[in-house]
């Protein structure tokens, strides 16, 4: 299947949240080795860009509760196992005295 925004492939599923959104996901997310001078003029482009467009960070919630809502099974699918107590300051499961 084939996904277009604004008349733009987007092959993966960052270069589609890139476009829907119309800036770079480095720019909301940083990147992993940006300096302290890098994140601030970064925070202030991002700042700049929602005072220019305020409806935005209300898109962007509403993207991120549509993924969450859609892929919340897969991401919520957690088993919990039963660990045994191993007696470190405990006996019998009450606190040692």
């Amino acid at each position: 299947m084939k996904t277009y925004v604004g008349g733009q492939r987007a092959a993966t599923a960052a270069e589609f949240i890139e476009l829907a959104l119309g800036t770079p996901l480095e720019l909301w997310l940083g990147e992993p080795d940006e300096s302290p001078e890098e994140r601030a003029a970064r925070l202030d482009a991002a700042r700049d860009i929602l005072a220019d467009d305020p409806a935005l960070f209300d898109a962007v919630t509403q993207l991120a509760v549509d993924v969450l809502g859609t892929h919340a099974p897969a991401l919520l699918n957690v088993t919990t196992f039963d660990r045994p107590r191993t007696g470190r300051g405990r006996a019998s499961g009450k606190a040692a005295a």
